[in-house]
């Protein structure tokens, strides 16, 4: 333990009991606004590294892949003291990355979290990935505070005087707490507000280990204009010792952030949907250390020696080597083999960790993100944790020597297991092994793992695009027979409205089969657009698609019903266009017609009715293609701004705002994910290297109907299907 002080070390086991003197925290931001700069400062007031590298040193960045390529991948998760008034608190911090292709990350860190420094760039301001940020923070019900970066280029840069700065403030604030406002839940819409007054905004630089804030200028008399002077006249290191962004930043946190007793209270109803009279959720709602316990896994971590580590949150009871947890939903059992707090790339190991904090623990085998741990034997699980964005990008990976063929299907399984915003399928058409991922740097990164990391030798396809398939209208009845003809299925398709779809995303409308309060949720559906006779009627949510029963008196059908949902799901699944996933769909059953005798309606008879049902019925509505689209945001100096421009349009990118800060002018365009490939080499060519972008998906939108036939062709031909996709015909049997 290199970096840990002796008595860091003997001081946090005991600290771990007190939470009101516990803050769980995540750095959030756009990418490159400076995170893991900042959270370097606040490493160097736990003694963990020098004040001398501390902002160049990127500790938390311990990655190889995150040094070559100088941005946050992984999770990053560090156990720091800081003294405030007299008290030690005990802070654990998360360093998130900004990337929009680890994005997932953030939304499992959120969960682990009950407060958030969000990291705003003074010259560039709030930027797309701000938003989604915060959105995913705001979700979880995670608080926010704000921290002005990069202070000292608004300064010496964009040359800003103490008026014009002040005025780029309060923009910047303003925009933040204009996404608060919209995105915050409903009790906290005003009280979550930030404030420079009150000091939930802090300005500063992360670089030059400096950071400010009007309580703190009010206590030790250091103004604006002295920073100003400071920073004009290059003496960093004098104002790094005036104004010590640690304590502006810690003191920040341990004000404005909610303890986990206070955090609890209003996040476990959001999180977690069990009984509320249950002992396990009175003890989760009291942070109760001697109630069951509940671990919810946020991350995964492969170490070479200690092999899967499982990050989480204990939100009630403890976490004790030795002791035996169930992976709640399941019968499978996991023993605790050692307890740990993350110190950036060292653990630090304990003998437990009690409710309210974050650990690392060996020995649960059988978790992944997202599973609820617990020795409650009929404790509920965690609500599912909804990512913003879905894998979008897919290589199809083999290895090299087919005797690593075992080793990669193994490596695959942890991979995903150790990045659940990642996908990995078998073809057991081709063999292929499929890889999808949030974008082109998502899956380079993952394949350099394979083959540094688990040292498994592959070869892989260029990037391939991953289409959805809906409908452009209403089709149907469509009758779908059985293969003995006894049985009949007639279904009717349309698109799902866009606000059902988005309550889905939302999770308003919970996955699978069975609804808790179905009424609830009819009065739900009617509020989007869906008939309330018909609401009654749903019978399975799968993906983005709603299956309705609206059938009435028909015999046997009940005991049928779970054979004609494994039916639409393999539909769903496996698209009658491209055998592409089906998105935004309505299916609506209105008739059916059964055999009296159970014998001739088994799975073989009753599965390919329904789905030939479901299929014809979508064949008559008009199948099509949807392609996957993102917000690309694109800062560069005025004078090269055509080549930016002109790069975005050869990728059939459409502009949608353009605006300028300075001489730097900020374009934001649409462009579909199939021509980004490349973008990042020829962007900046375009544009002589001095350009800054991001991008954030978009969801997905029709793809242009002339390219339609050519696009579903090459899917199909790719998959080993005929190019010409069947029509309703076929499927009438």
């Amino acid at each position: 333990m290199t970096h840990i002080r002796a008595e860091l070390a003997k001081a946090i086991p005991d600290m771990m009991r007190h939470t009101e003197r516990i803050r769980n925290i995540g750095v959030v931001a756009h990418i490159h606004h400076g995170k893991t700069t900042l959270s370097d400062n606040l490493l160097a007031a736990a003694g963990m590294i020098s004040n001398e590298l501390a902002g160049k040193q990127l500790y938390l960045n311990f990655d190889e892949q995150e040094q070559a390529r100088l941005l946050t991948i992984n999770n990053a998760d560090v156990t720091i003291v800081h003294e405030y008034q007299g008290q030690q608190h005990l802070i654990n911090l998360i360093d998130t990355p900004g990337h929009v292709d680890f994005g997932g990350d953030v939304t499992r860190a959120m969960r682990a979290v009950d407060g958030a420094v969000v990291v705003v760039c003074a010259v560039e301001g709030v930027m797309a990935q701000t938003e989604t940020v915060l959105r995913q923070a705001l979700r979880e019900k995670v608080k926010p505070v704000l921290f002005i970066n990069k202070v000292d280029r608004a300064i010496n840069e964009l040359k800003l005087t103490p008026d014009a700065l002040q005025k780029r403030f309060t923009i910047i604030i303003d925009e933040v707490n204009e996404l608060i406002r919209r995105m915050a839940p409903e009790e906290f819409g005003d009280s979550w507000l930030v404030n420079p007054s009150n000091g939930s905004v802090a300005f500063g630089s992360g670089y030059a280990n400096w950071a400010i804030s009007v309580p703190y200028m009010k206590r030790t008399g250091v103004t604006f204009k002295d920073i100003i002077e400071y920073v004009s006249t290059d003496r960093p290191r004098e104002i790094a010792a005036k104004a010590r962004i640690n304590d502006v930043i810690f003191d920040m946190v341990v004000q404005h952030l909610p303890n986990p007793g206070v955090a609890q209270k209003y996040r476990i109803p959001n999180i977690w949907k069990g009984d509320i009279s249950t002992t396990v959720a009175k003890a989760m709602a009291a942070t109760d250390p001697e109630g069951p316990t509940a671990f919810m896994v946020t991350d995964i971590t492969m170490d070479a020696n200690a092999g899967e580590i499982a990050t989480g949150r204990v939100f009630s009871g403890r976490l004790i080597k030795g002791m035996e947890l169930t992976v709640v939903g399941t019968k499978l059992k996991n023993r605790v083999q050692h307890v740990s707090l993350f110190m950036g790339p060292e653990r630090l190991m304990v003998e437990e960790v009690t409710a309210g904090n974050i650990a690392a623990v060996i020995g649960l085998t059988d978790a992944f993100a997202g599973t609820t741990m617990s020795n409650a034997a009929d404790m509920v699980p965690f609500e599912e944790i909804r990512h913003v964005s879905e894998p979008v990008v897919t290589v199809a990976i083999e290895p090299k020597h087919m005797s690593d063929l075992p080793k990669l299907i193994e490596t695959m399984r942890k991979i995903a297991k150790e990045d659940a915003s990642l996908k990995v399928e078998i073809n057991p058409e081709t063999g292929e092994h499929l890889l999808s991922g949030m974008g082109e740097l998502h899956l380079e990164i993952t394949q350099f793992r394979i083959i540094n990391d688990y040292k498994v030798e592959i070869s892989a396809s260029k990037p391939i695009v991953v289409y959805r398939e809906t409908v452009k209208h209403p089709g149907g009845p469509f009758e779908g027979k059985s293969p003995n003809k006894h049985n009949k299925f007639y279904f009717e398709v349309e698109r799902l409205p866009d606000a059902v779809v988005q309550a889905i995303k939302e999770g308003e409308i919970p996955q699978g089969k069975s609804f808790k309060d179905t009424k609830a949720l009819v009065t739900k559906l009617e509020a989007l657009g869906i008939p309330r006779d018909e609401g009654r009627g749903i019978t399975a949510v799968e993906g983005t698609n709603i299956f309705f029963d609206v059938t009435k008196g028909i015999q046997n059908l009940n005991e049928t019903m779970d054979l004609v949902v494994d039916a639409i799901k393999e539909a769903i699944n496996r698209g009658p266009l491209a055998n592409e996933k089906v998105y935004g769909l309505k299916i609506r059953l209105v008739d059916a017609k059964l055999h009296e005798d159970s014998i001739h309606r088994g799975p073989a008879q009753t599965i390919p009715a329904a789905r030939s049902g479901v299929y014809g019925a979508m064949c008559m509505a008009e199948r099509i293609l949807l392609e996957p689209l993102q917000k690309v945001t694109v800062n560069v100096p005025q004078d090269i701004l055509s080549g930016a421009t002109r790069e975005l349009q050869r990728r059939r990118g459409e502009i949608l705002d353009m605006t300028n800060v300075g001489d730097l002018q900020t374009v934001v365009a649409k462009v579909p994910v199939a021509e980004m490939f490349g973008f990042a080499s020829d962007i900046r060519s375009a544009t002589a290297g001095k350009v800054l972008w991001a991008t954030e998906s978009m969801g997905f939108e029709p793809l242009p109907h002339e390219m339609q036939p050519a696009i579903v062709a090459e899917v199909r031909t790719r998959r080993g299907l005929k190019p010409e996709p069947y029509d309703a015909a076929y499927y009438s049997g």
